[in-house]
C-alpha cells in the first residue's frame, strides 16, 4: 500500500523533470537542473522548498553533522537530484537518509546526466 503513497504528486514531480531534461539535456551541471526544476515547478504551481536543512539528533541532543536535501515538494516528498552517468547504491544510500531522519516516506532520487532518458527511482520507507 505504501507504494502508491504521494502517487499523483510524484507524476507530477516526473513531468516537471521529463519537461526539464527534454528541454535542457543532459549535459549541464547539477545547479543548473536544480534552478531549471524550481523554475518549472514554480511555473506549474507546484509547491516546493529547496535545500531545507535537516538537523540531526541523538537522544534529544542536536548534533553538528546535518543534511540538506535538494527539494521538500508537497510538504511530503523529498527529491535529491545528479547530473552524473549513471545512479549508483550510494545514492539511494543518501536519499534513504534523509527519509529516515525527517520520517518522511516517499522520496524521489532524480538523475538529469543519464544520456537518452531521464533517470529516475522512487523509494518508499
Amino acid at each position: 500500500m505504501n507504494d502508491f503513497l504521494f502517487k499523483d504528486e510524484g507524476y507530477q514531480l516526473i513531468g516537471a523533470a521529463l519537461e526539464v531534461y527534454n528541454e535542457q539535456g543532459h549535459h549541464l551541471s547539477e545547479d543548473i537542473y536544480q534552478a531549471s526544476l524550481e523554475a518549472e515547478l514554480q511555473r506549474r504551481k507546484i509547491p516546493y522548498d529547496p535545500q531545507f536543512r535537516l538537523d540531526v539528533y541523538y537522544k534529544g541532543f542536536k548534533l553538528k553533522p546535518y543534511f540538506i536535501p535538494d527539494l521538500f515538494v508537497f510538504d511530503e516528498i523529498i527529491v535529491e537530484l545528479k547530473a552524473v552517468k549513471q545512479l549508483i547504491p550510494e545514492h539511494e544510500s543518501q536519499l534513504l537518509n534523509y527519509l529516515a531522519i525527517t520520517g518522511k516516506k516517499v522520496g524521489y532520487l532524480i538523475n538529469f546526466g543519464h544520456k537518452g532518458t531521464l533517470e529516475w527511482k522512487r523509494l518508499v520507507l
